[in-house]
């Protein structure tokens, strides 16, 4: 069976990002959720430690100590304002209970053939979970909503910066039920 939706078209699949929504797998919530943790219990005291001791050094404009310490912790409060959100809209979704195993949705592996006739695997993940080292994409990619509700043997348009390109699905896995 040979489907080639172009996905600008296609309206049959629900996006799982909206509303606010962020969605993610449970190792992906871990993962920030423990980045969170240890950036406000850890981090965040050291550097307002090293930041305490220097401005009792005197002159703070020309203290390397104070004002390397006072921009690493708005690095740190940027980063935990993004989690803090993150974590707050975060959905999250388990794709070892999904029911429908012979499409491709959030959390499935999918292997597919490009134009080139190369074997490419993936996994489609939330976007804060995206690593292409690890063949991780993030749902809002356009490989992953491409593939979206694709079953195996259908084939995809994936619009890429160089065009429109082909990808023939063929195989589709999810991790094992609890």
């Amino acid at each position: 069976m040979t489907d080639t939706r172009d996905t600008e078209a296609d309206d049959e699949v629900p996006a799982l990002r909206g509303a606010g929504r962020v969605v993610m797998t449970p190792e992906g919530h871990r993962r920030l959720r423990d980045e969170y943790t240890a950036l406000l219990r850890v981090e965040r005291p050291k550097v307002v430690e090293i930041v305490s001791w220097a401005a009792g050094n005197g002159d703070r404009s020309e203290n390397g100590d104070y004002q390397y310490g006072k921009k690493r912790l708005r690095e740190i409060d940027r980063r935990l304002r993004y989690l803090g959100r993150q974590l707050e809209r975060a959905e999250v979704t388990d794709p070892a209970r999904q029911q429908r195993r012979d499409q491709a949705f959030f959390g499935a592996t999918v292997t597919y053939a490009d134009e080139q006739d190369r074997r490419i695997t993936v996994t489609i993940v939330g976007a804060d979970e995206a690593d292409m080292k690890e063949g991780k994409v993030s749902l809002a990619s356009p490989i992953a909503q491409a593939l979206l509700g694709a079953r195996v043997g259908e084939e995809r348009r994936v619009r890429t910066p160089r065009g429109a390109e082909t990808a023939e699905v063929l195989a589709i896995s999810y991790p094992a039920p609890p």
